[in-house]
């Protein structure tokens, strides 16, 4: 036998390639942006006395299998300048158990790039280390100054953000089924320095300047040597009380937290972000080198609640965009107060209650038989209608969290970091065809994806109950 020959029990789980990696960027970063730990502390103080002042909230997280992954859970976020980039990461991710989930078109919001999440989609990954990259595309083709697009290209075309020992055992993975723990320590030490800043640019500083004018993103993406991770976000179970808190802690909040607004039964993603770092660069000049200062890197806060379905979501982005329509944030516009109390008066048409947000089929829930229910089943007959065993207490049900992202949050945190005097219509609409040509991959439907597990924990709880085949029925 070969001594190289690695039988297929010996491979560690993607979840603990995960895992690993999600430590190591932690402490990459923490390293990087001192205020990131202090953010983690804020948060982990803020959830503790959450977790202690409403055992229901614990309760409720414990019982979905959840409670464990709040203090590892983050997302991070990278922006990529090459189609061949996004077909690579799409690989190395798929090493730590991630796959592309969701398309964003960010270009109508003044940002010219499209994304994707990288995370985990079943639902024992997801509660072991829901960990999430959301991951841009550089839209060259906005760049209006051929010229300048010209020479972005060149640019991005010589440079080379992955490690060769990063690609060969990325490859090791894809044709092995998996690596050893040995080669899954060092896959995540070679893919950290992809995600790792470098006060270098690889550009002069005139080059810089005109990159900067066309777009902040557009210098940040194609002047350094790779895609330097830009925040690091941990989620809150309590984004206001974070909010008020971080002045205490010297950190200057936004002006708004993105998203819903403040509810009893949170829905899909609440966002918050202090502003970004001013970082001393070393600009590529032709005699001697030349400093500058570059903005890009800031931290994030999220709160998440549950997931919608086309139904509420529809709702919500009606009730999100007459906000702001009518009521602006910043220099000329309203106070932050005065958006928050219009949002929330707003939203007060989309029920906040998880059982009207189930009958009324807005948001997606997990079903449980309850022992009540396992218990009757023995020598009894139940009613076959799902309301009734509702009504009894035979069958329960949990909200099912929302893991992925809103574009037009993303698109607030992105200019509020970036610049809020900088504004920009692109003159585009989405092109999911070429961001799924560049990948290599389809996108994975949310949707779907959050339909197909509300639907096999219902069937899973009928079975418990000795009812198979059973539908819920919705309200309109």
């Amino acid at each position: 036998m070969s001594r190289s020959f690695q039988m297929p029990h010996a491979f560690v789980s993607t979840d603990r390639i995960r895992s690993l990696f999600t430590e190591a960027m932690s402490q990459m970063y923490r390293a990087e942006v001192p205020q990131y730990g202090t953010l983690i502390e804020l948060v982990a103080d803020v959830n503790a006395g959450c977790l202690k002042n409403n055992p229901d909230l614990r309760e409720r997280l414990a019982g979905a299998g959840e409670l464990e992954r709040i203090d590892v859970e983050r997302h991070g976020a990278i922006r990529l300048g090459t189609a061949e980039e996004l077909f690579t990461i799409r690989r190395l991710f798929a090493v730590m158990g991630m796959q592309s989930v969701g398309y964003y078109d960010l270009s109508v919001a003044g940002v010219p790039v499209h994304s994707t999440c990288f995370r985990p989609v079943d639902e024992a990954a997801l509660n072991i280390n829901p960990f999430r990259v959301f991951t841009s595309l550089l839209r060259l083709e906005l760049i209006e100054d051929e010229g300048l697009r010209s020479e972005a290209e060149a640019i991005l075309a010589r440079r080379r953000i992955y490690t060769p020992r990063a690609v060969a055992l990325i490859e090791r993975h894809e044709q092995n089924g998996g690596l050893t723990e040995a080669e899954a320590t060092e896959f995540v030490a070679e893919a950290l320095e992809t995600f790792r800043w470098h006060g270098e640019a690889t550009v002069s500083a005139e080059t810089y300047k005109r990159l900067h004018d066309a777009h902040r993103l557009i210098a940040d993406v194609v002047s350094f040597k790779g895609p330097h991770i830009n925040h690091l976000t941990p989620r809150t179970l309590d984004i206001d009380a974070v909010q008020a808190r971080m002045p205490e802690r010297g950190i200057t909040p936004k002006a708004v937290i993105e998203g819903p607004p403040r509810r009893h039964c949170d829905i899909l993603l609440r966002q918050t972000s202090f502003k970004a770092l001013e970082e001393t660069i070393v600009f590529a000049g032709a005699e001697a080198a030349v400093q500058g200062t570059h903005t890009a890197r800031f931290g994030e806060i999220e709160q998440r609640g549950v997931a919608l379905t086309a139904k509420g979501r529809a709702l919500y982005d009606r009730l999100l965009a007459s906000v702001r329509g009518e009521v602006q944030v910043g220099a000329g516009g309203a106070k932050a107060g005065a958006y928050d109390q219009e949002l929330a008066e707003r939203f007060k048409a989309l029920p906040d209650s998880w059982d009207e947000l189930r009958r009324q089929d807005l948001a997606f829930f997990r079903y449980y038989a309850t022992p009540a229910g396992i218990a009757a089943t023995v020598g009894a007959s139940l009613s076959g209608d799902p309301e009734a065993l509702i009504a009894k207490g035979y069958l329960a049900f949990s909200p099912i969290v929302y893991e992925d992202f809103l574009p037009v949050s993303a698109a607030g945190i992105f200019q509020s970091n970036l610049g809020t005097d900088q504004q920009q219509n692109y003159a585009t609409h989405s092109n999911r065809d070429a961001f799924e040509a560049a990948l290599g991959a389809t996108v994975q439907d949310e949707l779907a994806l959050y339909a197909e597990r509300q639907a096999a924990s219902l069937d899973a709880a009928m079975e418990a109950l000795g009812l198979a085949g059973l539908q819920l029925k919705t309200v309109a």
